[in-house]
């Protein structure tokens, strides 16, 4: 059974940092694709990195500020923010899709994971 723990959300301020953690178990990371996305109040959810394999993806808002990583020792990714925005405050959410069925998938469509966290907020205000 897959399950996924978010950890490292938190209040801080505009330009400030935060690292999330989505700690995996059940599954072996180097056979699975991990996606960060957040919803803020009102909002659709939102694809904003993703790690498979040695390729990474970001959404164009948070390139150069967001970094998305993995220790496979560790089974867990981490999303580094740099420079963080107001527009940056949401519940961030990772996901997993097994690579075997990642044909066809879109790396930013929420639809194509098939196991979530159960989030956690990021809070950017001064």
């Amino acid at each position: 059974q897959v399950q996924l723990v978010e950890s490292g959300g938190g209040l801080v301020q505009p330009g400030g940092s935060l690292r999330l953690s989505c700690a995996a178990s059940g599954i072996n990371l180097d056979y699975y694709a991990i996606g960060w996305f957040r919803q803020a109040p009102g909002k659709e959810r939102e694809g904003v990195s993703c790690i498979k394999g040695s390729s990474t993806y970001y959404t164009y808002s948070v390139k150069g500020r967001f970094t998305i990583s993995r220790d496979n020792a560790k089974n867990t990714v981490y999303l580094q923010m740099n420079d963080l925005k107001p527009d940056d405050t949401a519940v961030y959410y990772c996901a997993s899709e097994n690579l075997r069925t990642w044909w066809g998938s879109l790396w930013y469509r929420a639809q194509d994971y098939d196991s979530w966290g159960q989030g956690i907020q990021v809070t950017v205000s001064s």
